[in-house]
């Protein structure tokens, strides 16, 4: 059975299912695709943004809680003193040292630094004045060190004290007699703690204490101070 079309029109019409050339869309199929091709845009803009949020919440959460820099813990254990040039009794019947005029005396100062920082923290030279009723009568001049994280280190600090000073006060007399040393010292210990090289904080502290010395024991008996911390963002 013959076709009933021509042979020539077979042709050009098998021509055109073949040929490579696009075929045109509709302007419906267009607005599809556009609405398709932004909807696949928002998807993956959303999924960044909150890729990014949970990265900086993350973030937000280690440096409020993990990475957040704490107050280095500062405090005086131990006094001993040293270079003494005799001994007196006071009205308890105990010796209490006593020294002479124009000779010096110092104070062996057992101090405790608690770091409870999650780094290290590198401190420089401190610097300590110890005051007996307001008059300066010792200085001293502390070693550089490290406190590793969550740890306490100690270091004896040796004041120097300037005994005319210390016995041109009236009240020295009452108070060997009452065998007390009412004292008080300031300290200022400058560090730096560096976390995973993101966190970078100059941290002073400054201490000042008012110390009850037990003279016949070297113990402290009262120790009452307060802290000060600056804190500063270091500059890369």
């Amino acid at each position: 059975m013959r076709s009933l079309a021509p042979s020539s029109d077979l042709t050009r019409s098998q021509d055109f299912f073949r040929s490579d050339s696009p075929v045109p869309l509709k302007d419906e199929d267009e607005g599809l695709l556009i609405v398709f091709r932004n909807r696949r845009c928002l998807v993956c803009c959303g999924c960044t943004t909150a890729f990014l949020l949970i990265q900086a919440v993350v973030i937000l959460v280690l440096i409020f809680t993990l990475f957040r820099v704490r107050d280095p813990i500062i405090n005086i254990n131990r006094i001993i003193i040293t270079s003494l040039e005799g001994q007196a009794m006071n009205n308890n019947g105990s010796n209490i040292p006593i020294t002479k005029p124009g000779v010096n005396m110092s104070l062996i100062a057992d101090v405790s630094i608690k770091n409870p920082n999650f780094a290290s923290f590198r401190y420089s030279n401190t610097t300590t004045a110890l005051y007996y009723h307001e008059i300066v009568v010792g200085e001293a001049l502390g070693p550089p060190g490290r406190t590793r994280p969550g740890r306490t280190s100690r270091m004896n600090i040796t004041v120097d004290i300037i005994p005319d000073k210390l016995m041109s006060s009236p009240n020295l007399t009452s108070d060997l007699n009452w065998g007390v040393l009412p004292m008080s010292s300031y300290s200022r210990i400058p560090g730096r703690v560096k976390m995973l090289s993101i966190i970078n904080k100059h941290v002073i502290v400054k201490m000042s204490c008012s110390i009850a010395v037990n003279i016949s024991s070297q113990t402290i008996q009262d120790q009452k101070c307060k802290r000060k911390i600056n804190l500063k963002m270091l500059k890369w």
